[in-house]
Formats: structure tokens, C-alpha cells, sequence
């Protein structure tokens, strides 16, 4: 157990001191094979629950520890609470990794506080908001702002945790007959070619660009775009939505502003054999006369919280605050203000998010139509279960596969 936990920590470590994405710390830290399927479960499990885990340790703690100390302990207490770890064996076995790593003088405090959250029944907080924050470790302002538009039951469903099907698109191959001859279990969904499976484990099909993954709201957003002659994928990177649009229309240009990203969508494209795609580096926010009205379309996938994908990614959790939002809206609105300008009348401005929050999606479309008249609104409909707002789409975690995602269709009118 002590390799573990110090594979746990390692990995965590990484995500807490230097604020790498916990994906990206899974792969740059070698990990003892036989115990990867539990480190790996217990990285997430611990970031996915770190609100919860924090309200913990505020709780028995009289002093906050030292990060280091707090990382250990938040490993600790998940391995008991939700992995029914022996208690005894994981308090041991932490208190001997205190002593590997150095820090000694820490060693009977972990023994204590581990100790007390075995033998100590922990209340959880009263009043709606701290309650659902730590119940489902949710930040407290997202839970307030969804509480203006749902009930607390409904809050509850969007917000809790629950597992993600994989969902795997299939192009030029029968994606149905392919599952049946692999063996894997599956379901449809609403989209042609498009299916979910359960602990899908990814092959070498994967590289010869047999399936991809793309995420059933993600989907769902292509899917209302119209066909046409060209878009513009202005922040495409991975490059998932560019492949699939890319079906639609007979040139895709694709921009990210970081070049290493960019990388990302040239990796895609080449995997999926898609030659109409042409990526560069390009800030969406800065504007280009030479492309005034050069597009059929644009797709505006922003920046944003990313708080309806927290099942897949769990450390957007992290970093997430109230001021850190009225940030995202406001570039979100400038990068919507700039490319507008680059659909061809007639043409259809696309905006969308990965977001379940209202600020972030119909507010934003609200703001951009105040001030550009000669966009309307377009009617649009989804096979996917979805909410309807005033201007747009709003696909929800509890009704749309898992995830939240929001889309919204401006036509250029003048």
C-alpha cells in the first residue's frame, strides 16, 4: 500500500503544488503497473471529492496543514471512505510515507487526524448551498446561480456525480456491425453512427481512425450546424467539432491561439484522414479586415467554465471562482463581437460552451444581440434531450448523457 499511496501523492502532488491537469499528470509520473487501475481512480476520486475532503480536514483540523500534509490526508481519507480501505492499514501506511517524504514532525499529527476521522461522525453543513457544495463538492457560486433558475431537487441531479459513458463516432465505417464483431456492449443514441459503450478500452482502431471519441454534447452542437461552403472553427483545438463539421462543408479553417494546441488539431485531422481542414495559430480576438465576410459560417466554441464536463475533467473544480467566471464572459463576448464579423450575409454565427451556466451562455447571446441587430436568433432543435431557453440550447449533465453543453444559432441578416 505505501507504493501506492506515494504514487497517488505523486501524481496529486502535481495537480495541487504545480498545477498541472490531472491528466497530464497521470501520464508524465510513472506508476507501479499493478496498482495503476487504483492510483488512477483515486487521483480522480480524490479531485472529483476535494471540496468534500476540505470541509473534512476544516472540520478536525484545528490548524490548516501544509499542502503537502493536506494532499496525503485527502488521499487517506478517500482510500477509507470510498474505496473501504482497512482504516489502520491506510493511517499506517500514511504515517510511514510522512516519514519517507521527510516530514517527521508531521507524522503524529496524521496519525491523530486520521485517527479522528475514523471514530468521528461528521455533520454536514447546514444551509442549502454549503450543504450541496459539500455533499457533491460543487462550488458554492455555481450552486447559488443554478438556484436561481432550478429547484433544489433538480440542482441535486445536475450537479451530482455519476459516470459518463464513452461515446464513439464512427465515419467511414458501419460503427453498429464494428461493436457487434468486437463484442462490446452498446447503445444508440440519436445521432447517426454515434454510439455509447460501457468501460470501452481503446485499441488500435483508434490510430487507423476507425472511431474517434467526441462527447454526446459535442455532438450534438455539430449537428445543428447547417451544411454550407465554408467555416471557420475559430477555437477548435483538440480539433473534435472541426472533424465532424468537416463532413459538412467543403473547406474548414481552423484556429487555436496556441500553438501547441494547434499541433493537436494537425494530430486529428491527419489521424481521421480529413484533408479540408486547415489550422493555424490565430487569437480569435484579434480582428482580421481581410476576413470580413469570408465565411459561410462560424462556430464559436469558447473559453469557458467548463463546469458541464466536471464528470470527465474533475479538476475544473479547482479553479474555479465567481470572479474567475465574469473573466471567461467577458472574452467570451469579445471573441463572439469579433468573428461576427466574419460571416457572409446570410451566413450563421454559432456560439457555444461547455457550461451549464446561464451567465456563460443565453446572457452572453442576450448582451451580443443588444448590440448587433443585424444577427437574429434562429429556432433549433436537438434529438438530444435538452432545455429550451429564450435564445439557445441548453444540454444538461441529468438529461444529456452526462454532460452540459450549450449552443446557440445567429443569423446575419445584413
Amino acid at each position: 500500500m505505501l507504493n501506492y499511496l506515494y504514487d497517488c501523492y505523486t501524481v496529486l502532488n502535481k495537480v495541487y503544488s504545480e498545477k498541472s491537469f490531472l491528466k497530464q499528470a497521470i501520464n508524465g509520473t510513472p506508476i507501479e503497473e499493478k496498482n495503476r487501475a487504483l492510483t488512477v481512480k483515486t487521483c480522480y476520486g480524490v479531485i472529483e471529492r476535494d471540496i468534500e475532503l476540505s470541509y473534512y480536514m476544516e472540520f478536525l483540523a484545528p490548524k490548516t496543514p501544509k499542502l503537502a500534509i493536506r494532499t496525503l490526508l485527502k488521499i487517506s481519507m478517500y482510500a477509507i471512505k470510498y474505496l473501504n480501505k482497512k482504516p489502520y492499514a491506510v493511517t499506517e501506511n500514511a504515517v510511514a510515507l510522512v516519514k519517507k517524504l521527510g516530514k517527521s514532525g508531521a507524522s503524529g499529527f496524521c496519525n491523530a487526524f486520521l485517527r479522528n476521522f475514523i471514530n468521528k461522525e461528521i455533520p454536514l453543513p447546514e444551509g442549502d448551498v454549503k450543504n450541496l457544495s459539500v455533499k457533491y463538492s460543487y462550488p458554492e457560486f455555481a450552486i447559488e446561480e443554478l438556484l436561481k433558475i432550478y429547484s433544489k431537487e433538480r440542482v441535486e441531479q445536475i450537479i451530482k456525480p455519476r459516470v459518463v459513458e464513452t461515446a464513439l463516432s464512427f465515419y467511414e465505417t458501419d460503427g453498429e456491425k464494428y461493436l457487434k464483431e468486437k463484442n462490446i456492449t452498446y447503445k444508440k443514441t440519436p445521432f447517426n453512427n454515434v454510439f455509447t459503450a460501457e468501460n470501452f478500452v481503446r485499441n488500435a482502431d483508434f490510430d487507423k481512425g476507425i472511431y474517434t471519441y467526441q462527447a454526446l454534447g459535442s455532438v450534438a452542437i455539430c449537428d445543428v450546424v447547417e451544411k454550407g461552403e465554408t467555416l471557420l472553427d475559430c477555437c477548435s483545438a483538440p480539433g473534435g467539432k472541426s472533424i465532424r463539421l468537416s463532413h459538412k462543408f467543403g473547406k474548414v479553417v481552423s484556429w487555436d491561439v496556441y500553438a501547441h494546441r494547434v499541433e493537436l488539431i494537425t494530430a486529428y485531422k491527419t489521424r481521421m484522414k480529413r484533408e479540408n481542414i486547415f489550422e493555424s495559430v490565430c487569437d480569435a480576438k484579434a480582428y482580421n479586415k481581410s476576413l470580413e465576410q469570408s465565411f459561410s459560417a462560424v462556430l464559436a466554441d469558447v473559453v469557458c467554465s467548463g463546469l458541464g464536463v466536471v464528470n470527465d475533467n474533475p479538476d475544473i473544480k479547482l479553479n474555479r471562482t465567481k470572479e474567475n467566471i465574469l473573466e471567461i464572459t467577458i472574452d467570451q463576448l469579445s471573441i463572439i463581437d469579433t468573428v461576427k464579423n466574419y460571416v457572409k450575409v446570410g451566413g450563421y454565427l454559432y456560439y457555444s460552451t461547455c457550461s451549464v451556466l446561464e451567465e456563460e451562455n443565453d446572457k452572453i447571446i442576450e448582451k451580443f444581440l443588444s448590440k448587433n441587430q443585424n444577427f437574429k436568433a434562429q429556432k433549433i432543435i436537438s434529438p438530444l434531450n435538452n432545455e429550451q431557453k429564450r435564445f439557445g440550447l441548453q444540454f444538461m449533465p441529468d438529461i444529456s448523457g452526462g454532460s452540459g453543453f450549450y449552443v446557440a444559432k445567429l443569423k446575419r441578416e445584413s
